[in-house]
């Protein structure tokens, strides 16, 4: 890893941290609007942004989760799992809407593992927690698709990395 990416997903953990801050009411409950999940969606213009990504998710779980390790084990797989899944289509995936579309339905479908989670740290009820983060995951990513395709229109994600 070259200075420039070591630096850039340093800055990339450092906003992803500060963002969920300023929203940590309502990053941690059942519903889970964690805005700087929006960030999830730089891994389709590049797949360097990777570990910027998983780090400002540990680095988060770590410092603000009232759940402690359980989300660092499974806050942190679930973003892993997905990112991965959403490289391995991009192969095969061109269309850059496409992939924003799939990395959104991806990290809402996998919101199983934190519904998991909530059930074994909180004892809520799985298939409801399921629906109510998977349904926080699909607003934040969805508003953040037109966002985050714009921002790479000015930015160029895929060449600032």
């Amino acid at each position: 890893m070259n200075a420039r990416t070591l630096v850039i997903n340093g800055l990339l953990a450092a906003l992803y941290i500060a963002v969920s801050v300023v929203i940590q009411p309502f990053g941690f409950t059942n519903v889970q609007f964690r805005i700087p999940e929006m960030f999830n969606h730089l891994i389709v213009f590049n797949k360097k942004y990777f570990f910027g990504i998983i780090v400002g998710v540990f680095l988060t779980n770590l410092l603000f989760s009232p759940l402690g390790i359980y989300d660092l084990l499974f806050g942190v797989a679930h973003s892993a799992i997905s990112l991965t899944i959403i490289i391995l289509l991009a192969r095969f995936i061109k269309n850059t809407w496409i992939l924003l579309i799939a990395n959104t339905l991806v990290f809402s479908f996998n919101m199983f593992i934190i519904a998991f989670e909530l059930n074994l740290a909180l004892e809520l009820p799985f298939l409801f927690t399921w629906l109510t983060t998977a349904a926080g995951e699909l607003i934040v990513l969805a508003v953040g698709i037109p966002i985050m395709y714009a921002l790479n229109k000015r930015v160029r994600f895929d060449q600032f990395i």
